[in-house]
């Protein structure tokens, strides 16, 4: 499990011109015609990394990772600055629901990732830091805009790096749900502030990344190293992230999925020798989507004890995302967190959400500043603040310090 130094420079200087875009892509169907993304053919897929290297099968690992395979599943071993084990996998789905059980990694700035992304810089994230032993980060982009920092939010997770959980995205053209051992803790739904009325909601075919990598080691930007939680040292080292199992459930199963043109819309993907039945769960999931993506959708906050700090860096994901610009399998059989906001409602979705409700605020600009919608209100300097059940709280006012530091940051990079 060893990513060489030298193979990350190339990685990043490969991407440069998209860091402030948090993630690259080898081809932009938003930008010109691109060959068509390679789909799960079936309705489901799952890998036990318990079982050893076998599990391996239908993914590919980053130039430099070796994966070790032991009795709590797939090891993403860091023992040293540059090391940066990451997978992916070899197919693409189109609106799903991904469940991963795993155990992140411990250490400051020591980064794990979970992450869903598209050709054209869609971007679903669970994240976690290692000094943060409390919480874990959802976050999302759409079409790889960075121009604001307010989509993230930590929650509460019990001894992350100590215990096993299971972490659940459910995706549709209505909503994405974040979800921890069976209980939602977001649900952004598509018309929401934060995507721009759809705009920025994470819509085109994705693959699955995993992976963490250094983030406060030396050589990062500042601002990376701020939001990582500080300089890494390998005193305690080695640094592991842990994935038990991953189970995939592909809403639109296809041989392929074709961008019949260059506006990244979800009703703009063809599914090539697929089915247009969803899932029994999903919200009218189709081989377009749903033609209503936004019905249902409330600017409400439902979450799980959440709070917001410090803006994140947009390098957050792009440390896993920049290893796999090369994927080549390679395995070894062993032994033995930000600004954003939570949009949520339960709705379409029937799942029982934590009875206790704690005061949630959360403010974001405003698209329009002197429009209401349900659950929401808008104020004349142009600031929406929601509201959040389910023992909630969070607070995302960004100083201006604050995104200074990410931005000199990024001009770091």
């Amino acid at each position: 499990m060893y990513f060489s130094r030298s193979a990350a420079v190339v990685a990043v200087a490969a991407s440069l011109p998209l860091a402030l875009a948090q993630t690259s892509t080898t081809c932009n169907p938003t930008e010109k015609t691109c060959s068509d993304d390679t789909g799960l053919d079936t309705a489901t897929f799952s890998s036990d990394f318990t079982t050893g290297s076998s599990a391996n099968a239908s993914w590919s690992a980053a130039t430099g990772t070796t994966i070790t395979y032991g009795t709590q599943g797939a090891e993403f071993i860091i023992d040293k600055a540059g090391e940066a084990p990451t997978i992916q996998t070899d197919f693409y789905i189109f609106f799903g629901r991904i469940e991963v059980k795993m155990k992140a990694a411990a250490g400051t700035g020591i980064v794990s990732s979970i992450v869903l992304e598209s050709d054209d810089l869609d971007e679903i994230d669970w994240e976690w830091l290692g000094g943060n032993t409390a919480q874990v980060e959802t976050n999302f982009f759409g079409k790889g805009n960075t121009t604001s920092y307010d989509r993230a939010i930590y929650y509460s997770v019990s001894t992350p790096q100590d215990s096993f959980h299971t972490y659940t995205i459910d995706w549709t053209s209505e909503r994405i749900e974040w979800i921890i051992d069976g209980t939602v803790v977001r649900t952004l739904p598509y018309s929401d502030a934060l995507t721009l009325e759809g705009k920025n909601y994470p819509q085109t075919p994705m693959v699955l990344k995993m992976g963490n990598w250094c983030g406060g080691c030396s050589g990062e930007a500042a601002g990376t190293i701020e939001w990582a939680g500080g300089n890494t040292t390998f005193d305690n080292a080695p640094y592991t992230m842990y994935v038990e199992s991953v189970a995939i459930t592909n809403y639109n199963p296809g041989s392929k999925y074709e961008y019949s043109d260059e506006t990244g819309d979800y009703d703009s993907i063809t599914v090539i020798n697929g089915t247009t039945t969803g899932s029994a769960s999903a919200s009218t999931a189709s081989s377009t989507g749903s033609s209503s993506a936004s019905s249902g959708s409330g600017k409400s906050s439902t979450g799980s004890d959440a709070s917001t700090s410090a803006p994140t860096s947009s390098i957050s994901v792009a440390g896993v995302d920049q290893q796999t610009a090369a994927a080549v399998s390679s395995t070894v059989t062993g032994s033995a967190y930000s600004t954003n906001t939570a949009s949520a409602s339960a709705q379409n979705t029937g799942s029982t959400i934590a009875t206790s409700v704690v005061s949630a605020t959360t403010q974001v600009p405003g698209s329009s500043p002197s429009s209401t919608t349900s659950g929401s209100s808008a104020s004349s300097s142009g600031v929406v603040t929601q509201s959040g059940t389910s023992g909630a709280t969070a607070n995302t006012v960004v100083t201006g310090a604050s995104l200074l530091t990410v931005a000199l940051g990024f001009l770091m990079l």
